[in-house]
């Protein structure tokens, strides 16, 4: 019989650090292949000092922050100021709790019994990571306001204004998803569209194209780096912090976009799932781990968030809240309600 304490406390905690460790190199290097593959794309060389072709490059960066002095603006609100960076960084972390990277795995026969390689799954994960993930903004806000600068308060602002407006349209793409399964479990989700024998990319493309561009507009990413514009703002609502706090902003920019690139992978492409599951002449795809099939897809989203960034223009703020107020806005109901009505019509969901 297995030992409780393994179970309830050992287990989780190597989770816990596995699961944090990874994230975190993860967003290290993902800075690493954005400046390499923007590089390819202007057609000159990224980071290839810093070790062979420049893989040492994350680790000397933050060797680099975290050894440099940290200041603080003589005028700044102190104790908000300290805030801001774990404001945003603990909530982009704690939402990897409920993500499912795969189905339950004993590797390849190593433990004795199939353990999950997530966390948890909870029965309202889907509104768990809406909800802390939005607790985010009150860090760039309050970084903003606390630094006591116009440039930083007014990439604040435009932050505000910015996550708000393209919060709504993502529910409502996020909800056409949980009217076709039927729960707010990401496991059961995915475990919807192997019964469906679909991803749900198909019948709600429509809803997908919504969700991943307010994700790219929820994450500050071009074309949508108002916040951050360095022409006109130096460099947003983290224009007075250096050193480590600098290094939490920087770290939970990508994380946030890894968040938003694994809910699309769950909620629209099956998750850990290979492609068409129900195709029996695709047999020979599950030879390759489930766990790999989240990461490549999990990857193709990153790879098209560093593509924008080297190909769009970015966009004007005038523009920006007209395309959430007066596009995204009404296209996500109406999709919303075709979906509801034809569900209703044809049968679906749970």
């Amino acid at each position: 019989m297995t030992n409780p304490w393994v179970v309830y406390l050992l287990v989780p905690m190597v989770k816990i650090v596995v699961i944090l460790g990874a994230i975190t190199l993860a967003a290290a290097y993902l800075s690493y292949f954005e400046r390499r593959l923007v590089g390819f794309l202007q057609i000159r060389l990224g980071p290839n000092r810093v070790g062979w072709q420049g893989v040492l490059q994350p680790i000397a960066d933050a060797l680099k922050l975290f050894s440099k002095e940290d200041i603080i603006p003589t005028r700044a609100e102190k104790l908000v100021y300290l805030s801001g960076p774990v404001l945003i960084i603990v909530p982009a972390l704690v939402v990897f709790s409920v993500i499912p990277f795969g189905p339950p795995t004993n590797l390849f026969g190593l433990l004795p019994q199939a353990i999950p390689p997530y966390l948890t799954d909870i029965n309202v994960s889907v509104l768990f990571v809406l909800g802390v993930s939005s607790f985010g903004i009150y860090g760039i806000i309050l970084g903003g306001w606390a630094s006591n600068n116009k440039f930083s308060l007014m990439g604040g602002l435009r932050s505000a204004a910015q996550l708000i407006s393209y919060e709504v349209p993502m529910g409502f793409a996020i909800v056409a998803v949980l009217l076709m399964a039927g729960s707010l479990s990401l496991v059961s989700i995915v475990e919807a569209q192997r019964q469906a024998h679909v991803w749900y990319v198909f019948p709600g493309f429509v809803a997908f194209f919504i969700y991943f561009i307010c994700g790219v507009a929820e994450t500050n990413r071009n074309p949508f780096d108002l916040p951050e514009a360095e022409a006109e703002l130096v460099a947003g609502f983290h224009t007075e912090y250096s050193g480590m706090k600098f290094a939490f902003y920087f770290l939970a920019e990508y994380a946030n976009m890894v968040v938003v690139s694994s809910m699309a992978t769950v909620l629209f492409f099956g998750g850990w799932l290979r492609p068409f599951p129900s195709w029996g002449w695709l047999g020979f795809l599950d030879v390759v781990p489930p766990v790999v099939w989240f990461l490549a897809k999990v990857a193709a989203f990153l790879y098209c968030y560093i593509w924008f960034r080297g190909t769009f223009p970015r966009v004007r703020f005038d523009q920006l809240m007209a395309l959430g107020w007066k596009v995204f806005l009404p296209v996500s109901l109406a999709n919303l309600m075709v979906i509801g009505t034809l569900i209703v019509l044809f049968g679906g969901g749970r």
